[in-house]
């Protein structure tokens, strides 16, 4: 059996059922719908109940859709940072490349300098060794 609820919109109690675990939703759904209701009440006309249920429905429909395409632009501008985020790590990566093989090549040429000081340190010594 679905459990009832009672909520109230505007000056009227309404009962309505739902499924077992959604009371809560239900009821913050209901207070979203009577704050557009008490909205509608300080207007100066008295609007019929069902005109006022439904002009606060649109109310809220409105909010909806308008933070449905606020929702979009957001991620529409997430999914463009995040490009740019790819790009950047890119070029960093690319740089950190570029950094990288000067240094190698420093490496490279101080190791090609060491042997040669050996191969000159061990040809002085043959050859100081052959003169004495």
């Amino acid at each position: 059996m679905m459990p009832e609820v009672s909520i109230r919109i505007g000056e009227r109690l309404f009962n309505v059922t739902c499924r077992d675990g959604e009371e809560g939703a239900l009821h913050q759904a209901a207070g979203l719908l009577n704050t557009e209701a008490k909205a509608l009440e300080g207007q100066s006309r008295r609007l019929p109940e069902a005109q006022m249920l439904l002009m606060a429905g649109l109310m809220l429909a409105d909010k909806h859709v308008a933070a449905a395409s606020d929702k979009s632009r957001l991620e529409e501008t997430i999914a463009r940072q995040e490009a740019r985020i790819k790009d950047l790590e890119g070029q960093v990566e690319q740089r950190r490349i570029e950094v990288a093989l000067p240094e190698d090549k420093v490496s490279g040429t101080l190791v090609r300098i060491a042997e040669r000081a050996e191969a000159l340190a061990e040809f002085a010594e043959k050859k100081s060794g052959a003169q004495a």
